[in-house]
């Protein structure tokens, strides 16, 4: 989704930072960091908070919804997970001259950049490709975890084999990342847990309904890079996700083995805060 951003040229156009990039990339958690970014994203193309089509929920950051509720305040579009996201595509329409009021549309010029790229990256014809509504309105384009996990190395490892400025943009948007972790995620979010404990060494991306992507990037042990996907069959976010990441992580030598421990195995707490058992994973590799 933010490849177009920098292939298109919007990126550079409206002076976006690093920064500002990352949060192009992110499933951020509503913190007055992310807000801030997003809004300044908005302010450069000429737009505010009202031209975000992505609807709004509570930020994931608990103590940011806390503090709207004892306000009395309803969140805002820029609170919302993915504002980022369309803040980045929003300026892609303004780049390139497509309707910035059905940005969100599949037949808008911005959405079928996108669906080119995830075509490219992810090894699948355009018309294997299933599209369905993502949780935020825009197009949610549907491949196998096999194709999800060839996306991932070939952005991590293997864009040089596209066109030059695909290949720079994946670079770039890789380095911004791997850069602000803090931005993709937030406090206490997998995304920026993964990446703050294997600086510059691993690419962490969550989905909904537990699916998440990882990318180590080519070292001594994985000279050619490495993708994982994993899709949690039912759909859990915050259970058995994060066990089974960071366990993966750690049998295939991108983490050690003491990082993230209270992420897996993850303990299980009473109401009174005594740990009575654990989720583990059990993996055959």
């Amino acid at each position: 989704q933010a490849i177009p951003l920098i292939t298109s040229g919007a990126a550079d156009a409206f002076g976006f930072t690093e920064e500002e990039v990352a949060l192009s990339c992110a499933s951020h958690s509503g913190q007055k960091r992310h807000v801030d970014i997003a809004a300044s994203m908005l302010a450069k193309i000429g737009l505010d908070e009202t031209a975000l089509h992505c609807g709004t929920h509570a930020p994931f950051y608990r103590p940011e919804a806390d503090k709207l509720i004892r306000e009395g305040k309803a969140p805002s579009a820029l609170q919302n997970n993915c504002s980022g996201k369309h803040s980045g595509m929003l300026a892609v329409a303004r780049r390139i001259g497509a309707d910035v009021e059905k940005y969100e549309h599949l037949d808008n010029p911005v959405q079928q950049q996108i669906l080119d790229v995830i075509s490219k990256f992810a090894e699948v014809p355009r018309n294997q490709i299933a599209v369905g509504s993502d949780g935020c309105a825009v197009p949610n384009f549907a491949v196998s975890v096999r194709a999800m996990a060839s996306s991932f190395v070939n952005l991590i490892s293997r864009a040089d084999s596209f066109d030059r400025d695909t290949a720079d943009a994946a670079k770039r948007l890789v380095t911004a990342a791997l850069n602000h972790p803090e931005l993709i995620g937030g406090t206490d979010r997998l995304d920026t847990q993964v990446m703050q404990a294997a600086p510059g060494r691993v690419l962490s991306k969550v989905g909904a309904d537990g699916v998440w992507l990882a990318g180590v990037l080519p070292c001594e042990k994985w000279p050619s890079g490495l993708a994982v996907a994993l899709k949690i069959e039912d759909g859990d976010d915050f259970l058995s996700r994060p066990v089974v990441a960071i366990e993966l992580l750690r049998r295939l030598g991108a983490l050690a083995p003491d990082d993230l421990p209270d992420l897996s195995p993850m303990p299980i707490k009473n109401r009174r805060g005594d740990v009575v058992g654990k989720i583990q994973a059990t993996l055959p590799i």
